[in-house]
């Protein structure tokens, strides 16, 4: 059982979700997407999206706390949903994304992140689960390797994130 407790995120949370996003990415890819990237990668333009995500549950969005007390400081979030990948069944999943504050990495919040979003995608009838990651993401890569992920060699392709092009690959694995 984690010690960081996991519930669905509120609107008033999306500035939260935004900076751990920033933060983490610049803390865990400062060279992968290049400084021109990271620099226009804006707190407000990132919480519009999680509040229009977590307004429309699309994708269902999920925050890892540091404790279960009121006012607990939010350590990480999840987003996942069906996938968004032209031509694959209903029953596919997509993490679209799994972030955790850089302050808290190793201490087990990825994992809680990713058991609720599992059982998330369960509830809604999916077997499967992918998500797309950077190739030079190496620590990601290991995390969702470590949770049963398996590359999918054939999806290998080229993402322009931020104007920088980053070569990504798709991971898949098994529910249940």
């Amino acid at each position: 059982m984690s010690s960081y407790p996991v519930r669905p995120a509120t609107q008033r949370e999306s500035k939260a979700i935004a900076e751990i996003q920033i933060q983490s990415a610049h803390q865990a890819m400062p060279g992968l997407h290049g400084d021109d990237y990271l620099a226009s990668a804006s707190v407000d333009k990132r919480q519009a999206f999680w509040r229009d995500a977590i307004e429309f549950s699309e994708p269902q969005v999920l925050v890892a706390l540091a404790g279960e007390t009121a006012g607990a400081a939010m350590v990480g979030f999840v987003g996942f949903d069906r996938s968004r990948d032209k031509g694959t069944p209903p029953t596919m999943g997509e993490i679209w994304a799994l972030y955790v504050a850089p302050t808290h990495r190793n201490e087990g919040v990825g994992l809680a992140l990713w058991d609720a979003a599992r059982e998330g995608l369960l509830e809604e009838g999916c077997t499967q689960v992918t998500l797309w990651l950077a190739l030079d993401n190496v620590r990601a890569l290991r995390f969702f390797e470590l949770a049963g992920f398996k590359r999918e060699l054939n999806t290998a392709r080229v993402a322009a994130v931020g104007g920088i092009k980053v070569q990504e690959i798709r991971l898949k694995r098994t529910l249940g």
